[in-house]
Order: C-alpha cells, then sequence, then structure tokens
C-alpha cells in the first residue's frame, strides 16, 4: 500500500476510535479556557516577542553557543559529548553504560530520547530503561508512542490505562485515577532504587553556566537525576539559550501554553554534578553526562525558511488547538513529533519524504500560529514544505493542468466554469447540488453544494452599472492581451472615490450576488466600484498545492489588473483572498526586483469588506440601515480573524442594523472546509464541520453570519444535507438587504 493510502486508513481507524476522539476533544474544548486563564495579567504577546528574540538569536548563534555551554559545563564538572547522529548518541549511552556496568536505567521524559529510539536500542543490548513518567510508562507498558510531546499519553482513558496496569501486576484494577497512580509509584520505586543510571532530557540549556533545566509535573524527575550514580542529558542543540535571565520568558510562557498551568509542580536546575548518598551510606559524587544532539538542527538552523522552526519551546500549544489533532490524535503523523510543527521536525530529524505526505494533515487554518509561543509561522513553513515536496516528487497531471493551465487562462478557466455549469443540471435541486456521481461523490459528503451560478459575477457588471466597456490604454497583460476592464469608468473631479473590487472565484461564480450586495454597500457609502475583468483566482490553490511558480503568475496577473490610476483601495469580500493577496503576494515576489515593489503597493491597498465598511461608516452608524430584530450567531472564519485579525468590525455593524448577537462556544474554530482539504480528507472535515453545527445550533440563533465565501459553502451546504433551514448569509448581504432606500 502507498504512503498516501496507509494515512488514510490510520486517518479513518482514529476517527473510529470515539475513546481517541472524546478525550482529545474534552482537553481542547477546555484548554483555550484554562491557557488564557493562566495568562491572565500578563502580556502574552510581549513574552512570545522576548521567546522569539532569545530562541532566534540562540539558532543563529548556535555552533558558539554549543563551544561556549561546553566550556560553561565541563568547567562545573560534567561531561559533554557532542553527537553528530542519533547513532551517535545511542552509541555514546551504550558504551558509557559498558564502562559503568549499568544494566538497569530509569528514564524521565525525553522526547529527545524518542526521537533517537533509545529505549528500543538499549533493550536490544540487554539493559533494561524504564520510563518513569506516568505518561510515558503507560505507553511503555502498551507498547505504543508518544501521541503529543507535552501529555503522551493523551489519547488514553482511564479505562484503558486500567487494563493495561491490570496486565502489568496481574490481577484486575478500578479505572480510579488515585489508585492507578498509587500502583505506578509502587511499581516505579524499586525501579528507581535498583537503577545505575539516569537518563533526562532537558527544557534549556544555558550557556553562560553550563546549566540544563527541566520542567515537570511529577517528582520523577529529580529521582532520575539525583537516585542513580550516573546521570545522562540528552539535550537538543535547539534548547540553547545565551544567558541565565533567558531562562525567564520560557519559563513563563511553557507551562501556560502547554497545560494552562502558572506554573509546573517542579522546575530543576542542574549545574555540574552534585554529592549524593548511596545506599551503602557513602557519599560520592555523581557523574554527569550531557549528550549535546544535533540530528538535524544544524541543517535546519542553515536553512533560511526553516531555522525559525529552532524557536520552539516545545509547549505543543499548537497541538492543543489544531482542529485535525483534536480528532486523530498524534500517531497517524507516523513519527515523533506530531502536528504542524512534528511535521517541519520529522522533515529535519527523520527525512523531508517521511514528512511528504503527513503535511497533507494541515488544514490551513492558521490558528497555531496565533498560540505559538515562539511566534512562528507553521503555516508559512508548512508550505514550502509543500513546495519542496512539490519540487521533488512533481504534482500530478491533474493539479499541474489545474494550475499551470487552466488558473492562470481567464478564457480556459471559465469556459470550464461554464461546462461545469451546464453539467450539473442533472444534479441540481433549487439552488443546491445534494448528489455527485462516481469519483466526485466524496464532494458532497456530509454536505450539499452550491449550484455554479446562471450568471456570474462577471458577466452582471456592465447591466449593475448600468455603463459601457471601455478599454483602458494600461500595460499589456503577461499573457498578452490587452485589458478590457467592463463596468468601471474613470470619475470626473469631485466624484466618488473609485475602489476596486476582487471578487474571488466562489464570488463570481457561484455567489454574483455577494458581488452586488458589495456594489449596494459601496455606492450607498458614495464609493465607485471598478471590476477588472483580467483578474482571476487569487491564487491560493496553487500555494496550498506548493506550486510557487503557478502562485506567482497569478500574482502578478492580479497585480497588473488592478493597477489602474485613482484606485485607493482594493476590496474583497473573501479573507482568504485577501490574506493571499496582502500576504502571500508578497512572499511570491519578494525575490523578483522587477515586481517586489509593485506587490507591496498593491498590498497595501487590499482590505476585507467588513474592515473597510466599519471604517468608512464609523462601524455602521452612516449606513442608515432598517433596524431587525432577528438573533444572530456570527462564525469567525480563519484568515479573518486569525490572519487578518478582524474580528470586532463586523459584530458592529451587525449591531447597526439592529440584530441581536448570540455569540456561539468556539465562535472561531474553523468549519472544516480548507478547499480541496475538503474533498482529500472528507471524514476530518466532516467532524470538524459536525461540531462547528452542534455549536451554531446551541445558540438558538435565526440566523448565522459569516464573512467567508469558502465558510458560506461549507455551513450552509451541511445545513441544507442535515435537513436545516437556517439561512446562512455573508455580512455585505444582510447589509445590503436592511439598506434604507
Amino acid at each position: 500500500m502507498s504512503k498516501k493510502g496507509i494515512l488514510k486508513n490510520n486517518v479513518s481507524d482514529a476517527l473510529a476510535n470515539e475513546n481517541l476522539r472524546g478525550a482529545l476533544g474534552r482537553f481542547g474544548d477546555a484548554y483555550t479556557g484554562a491557557r488564557e486563564k493562566a495568562y491572565a495579567g500578563k502580556d502574552f504577546e510581549e513574552l512570545r516577542r522576548q521567546i522569539a528574540a532569545i530562541k532566534g538569536a540562540a539558532a543563529a548563534n548556535m555552533e558558539l553557543l554549543a563551544q561556549r555551554f561546553t566550556q560553561s559545563a565541563r568547567a562545573r564538572g560534567a561531561k559533554v559529548y557532542r553527537a553528530r547522529t542519533a547513532q551517535e548518541a545511542r552509541n555514546y549511552i551504550k558504551q558509557l553504560a559498558d564502562e559503568k556496568g549499568v544494566r538497569k536505567i530509569v528514564k524521565s521524559k525525553s522526547m529527545a530520547s524518542e526521537e533517537i529510539h533509545l529505549n528500543e536500542f538499549l533493550n536490544q543490548q540487554g539493559i533494561e530503561a524504564v520510563e518513569t513518567d506516568l505518561g510515558e510508562w503507560i505507553l511503555q507498558l502498551s507498547g505504543q508512542k508518544p501521541s503529543h510531546m507535552v501529555m503522551p499519553a493523551i489519547h488514553m482513558t482511564r479505562g484503558e490505562v486500567a487494563d493495561v496496569f491490570s496486565d502489568e501486576v496481574k490481577r484486575r484494577l478500578s479505572a480510579d485515577i488515585p489508585e492507578l497512580v498509587r500502583v505506578a509509584r509502587e511499581q516505579l520505586r524499586k525501579k528507581f532504587l535498583e537503577a545505575q543510571m539516569g537518563i533526562s532530557g532537558a527544557n534549556i540549556a544555558v550557556a553562560e553556566t553550563g546549566t540544563i533545566v527541566i520542567m515537570t509535573n511529577e517528582g520523577n524527575a529529580r529521582l532520575t537525576t539525583t537516585l542513580p550514580p550516573v546521570h545522562v542529558a540528552i539535550v537538543g542543540l535547539e534548547k540553547l539559550v545565551e544567558k541565565f535571565t533567558d531562562v525567564k520568558p520560557i519559563l513563563e510562557a511553557l507551562p501556560r501554553s502547554a497545560t494552562g498551568q502558572k506554573i509546573t509542580s517542579y522546575v530543576t536546575m542542574i549545574t555540574g554534578p552534585t554529592p549524593a548518598a548511596y545506599p551503602d551510606g557513602t557519599i560520592q559524587e555523581k557523574e554527569l553526562h550531557i549528550v549535546l544532539l544535533d540530528n538535524g538542527r544544524t541543517e535546519m538552523q542553515s536553512d533560511p525558511v526553516f531555522k525559525e522552526a529552532l524557536q520552539c519551546i516545545r509547549c505543543a500549544s499548537c497541538l492543543n488547538v489544531c482542529p485535525v489533532f483534536q480528532l486523530v490524535g498524534g500517531h497517524v503523523y507516523g513519527h515523533i513529533y506530531t502536528g504542524g510543527i512534528g511535521t517541519i521536525l520529522t522533515a529535519f530529524f527523520n527525512g523531508f519524504q517521511n514528512a511528504s505526505d503527513i503535511q497533507n494533515l494541515c488544514l490551513g487554518c492558521e490558528r497555531c500560529k496565533r498560540f505559538c509561543s515562539g511566534s512562528i509561522d507553521i503555516p508559512r513553513l508548512i508550505r514550502e514544505l509543500r513546495r519542496r515536496v512539490a519540487a521533488e516528487n512533481g504534482l500530478s497531471g491533474m493539479q499541474k493542468f489545474a494550475l499551470e493551465k487552466v488558473l492562470p487562462n481567464r478564457k480556459l478557466f471559465h469556459s470550464l466554469i461554464k461546462t461545469a455549469r451546464t453539467a450539473q443540471k442533472p444534479f441540481q435541486k433549487g439552488p443546491m447540488v445534494r448528489h455527485l456521481p462516481m469519483f466526485l461523490a466524496g464532494c458532497t459528503e456530509g454536505r450539499s453544494l452550491p449550484a455554479i451560478a446562471a450568471k456570474p459575477f462577471r458577466d452582471r457588471v456592465d447591466d449593475l452599472f448600468n455603463i459601457p466597456s471601455q478599454v483602458d490604454s494600461k500595460p499589456e497583460h503577461p499573457n498578452g492581451q490587452h485589458y478590457k476592464p467592463a463596468g468601471h469608468h474613470t470619475p470626473a473631479a469631485g466624484h466618488p472615490a473609485r475602489v476596486g473590487f476582487f471578487a474571488g472565484c466562489l464570488t463570481d461564480f457561484v455567489y454574483p450576488q455577494l458581488g452586488e450586495a458589495v456594489y449596494k454597500v459601496l455606492k450607498h457609502l458614495g464609493l465607485t466600484m471598478v471590476f477588472p475583468p483580467e483578474q482571476s483566482c487569487c491564487g491560493v490553490p496553487a500555494v496550498y498545492m506548493g506550486s510557487r511558480d503557478a502562485a506567482a503568475k497569478l500574482a502578478r496577473q492580479n497585480i497588473v489588473a488592478f493597477e489602474l490610476d485613482g484606485m485607493e483601495q482594493i476590496i474583497t469580500a473573501c479573507p482568504t483572498c485577501a490574506h493571499t493577496l496582502k500576504q502571500q503576494y508578497l512572499e511570491l515576489l519578494d525575490a523578483d526586483p522587477a515586481w517586489r515593489e509593485r506587490a507591496r503597493a498593491f498590498a497595501g491597498k487590499v482590505r476585507h469588506f467588513s474592515a473597510f465598511v466599519a471604517a468608512q461608516s464609523e462601524n455602521g452608524k452612516l449606513l442608515k440601515l432598517k433596524p431587525s430584530n432577528l438573533r444572530v450567531t456570527y462564525h469567525d472564519s480563519c484568515h479573518m480573524k486569525g490572519c487578518l485579525g478582524i474580528s470586532e468590525e463586523p459584530r458592529a455593524l451587525l449591531y447597526a442594523a439592529g440584530l441581536q448577537l448570540a455569540e456561539m462556544e468556539g465562535s472561531d474554530r474553523c468549519c472544516g472546509f480548507g478547499g480541496s482539504y475538503s474533498v482529500k480528507f472528507p471524514q476530518i472535515s466532516q467532524c470538524i464541520l459536525d461540531k462547528k453545527l452542534a455549536a451554531i445550533e446551541a445558540s438558538g440563533a435565526q440566523m448565522l453570519a459569516l464573512d467567508c465565501p469558502g465558510c458560506l459553502l461549507q455551513l450552509s451546504g451541511g445545513l441544507d444535507s442535515r435537513g436545516k433551514a437556517l439561512p446562512v448569509k455573508h455580512t455585505a448581504e444582510i447589509l445590503a438587504q436592511n439598506l434604507s432606500t
């Protein structure tokens, strides 16, 4: 079976595991509230700015800090070994164990030891290595790997743990947590007393003092590092910081972001070996060995894009808020590190090919970016990983045709849309398509689809504006065509300002009424809409499929289309398009001197409709809206709130229309659309959709408001397929309907 087939089977198995979904779902639901409470009184943005600066500087000077740490630690009596590879680290520990006659080892939680598969290696050498962290011990007994970087056994229920412990102690145990903890303590205590070596990881390594810092919620780490005569700490090079004062921001953020607590139960700082009392009554100095592990980290450090990932402090907040992880857990990722950041780490620690399929699990909601304690732009790194995978493996024939031939060719694209409109008619019932045949069946799994409009927005422009098409003497289009921007004219002095409108594919061909609503609201504000017909797809499909060249071609095409004199702003009703136009184009064209400044000028004009209207109308006060008494709930789309930072503005406009806002639980949680993601992983998409629809229904609202055509497609289709009559409206439509004539 192919890797993709294995991945899809693993996803199906995970979704079928109700215990897994229940455990992860309960934690995910509680996490954001606990985290917010833990950060009360703290400036998270400032804290993570400090961490990013500290870790970014450390990554830039990794080799120098490693040398300084080595000198500082050795000066205090520790032995430091630089391991270039996982095998070198394993061999060092094995040779040390042989020299000291070690056959029994206790370990505290260490993702680095998991990364190098240390336990399996030692067991093959006849050395017993016992995990003493409760979660890690549970997994060791059950033959599993961690599914989470902080809470390794989060995917298991107390009943499953009781079964594992019952097998270990040979008697039936209840699922009472205090009882299970007591049994674990009894079983592990003798392991501590018998151990000849203790192995730990470290959360921080201070170059200035040679100190390692370990943060835990259990006392096992202190027993592991103090009782046995030999202590080995496995420390990834990314854990290095320059100064002792650099520890403070990480100590403040890590527990708050990881588990929603202000501080961990134990913070242990070890600077050199310390005297220890032994069972025979003697006091001897322990041996402290520190293995500084590379295993792909210097390769990551030398990469101009991925070096940012070294700012990670392993808090796992990106996993805690990931809608996909909350459904499938960590084991489907196939390697030690899980989630978005885990996919990136896997690419460097285990090889890019091992990350080529699991990167597809990323939905692109970008929620992780908002919560990351190290200010890592994880979505950007995932996009770059996709680009490199696509460059290495190539795109499928269909993908290449769609991205390189169809999307940039406006005439071909539009003709295919018209063909699809004709083909949909046998399956169309009213405004919706509820079933599609054969290989297209997955598109309507768990949701209906809106029918392609009989007349797209671009064909309605002249009638809407009631003016003739004109030809502007502008530079030629990249494909050689001259511009014929239908539906716009150059206003005389004193006339309303010209505002460009970027429709996007869904507004143009599926929801043209949304474009008309935008036109009505802008006209009401005394503004003239300009619709350049040379505009095409924003390019986000190409970005998400890893085709940088195709995305850049579309970016240039759209930039030129909107380079019209007097156009002060460019408005779009789609936050995904807005994010692409404002941010992705800067990335795509930054290396091209001929286009860099044009991209910046273009991006600087782009605004989302609701934020623009709120600013122009004093939050709706100038719109002269007819009051409405409907009870409405609002869905924050991922790119709207998470990428553009727009949340209060649409709510203000809804209030101005007299609507009663009933906030749903998790208003900013993803709806599960993700463009082609809902086709690639329909089961995941549907599960996320189900959770969102449940929150909408629980709000008791009479209408759902939102600001994203993609979310409109997903949520209205989900409601329709479930027989729910709740209307779903874009904020632009609501405002246009409520305008006083």
